[in-house]
């Protein structure tokens, strides 16, 4: 057998193995369910579900440490480009 052929067929084993083994997935039924309406975990809306406000800081906490270390790494690397090509 030519030494191209061999990991090719090998391939294909796999892949035909792997195939004969593998399961149909199967998807519920499309009918509507008796589950209640809203966010089961807090019983409000979904999407007042969780503390907005507190989502709102971590954002607001983390583009303030973006920008802080933005503005550090810019000033202890000396700034865009190299001293040469500034004029």
């Amino acid at each position: 057998m030519h030494r191209a052929v061999a990991p090719v067929l090998s391939l294909i084993a796999a892949c035909a193995g792997w195939l004969a083994t593998a399961s149909l997935a199967l998807a519920d039924s499309p009918a509507p369910s008796a589950a209640e309406i809203g966010d089961p975990r807090g019983g409000q809306a979904a999407s007042l579900a969780g503390n907005p406000g507190f989502a709102i800081a971590v954002v607001v906490l983390v583009a303030v440490v973006v920008v802080v270390a933005t503005l550090a790494w810019i000033r202890a690397t000396g700034g865009p480009g190299s001293p040469t090509e500034r004029r």
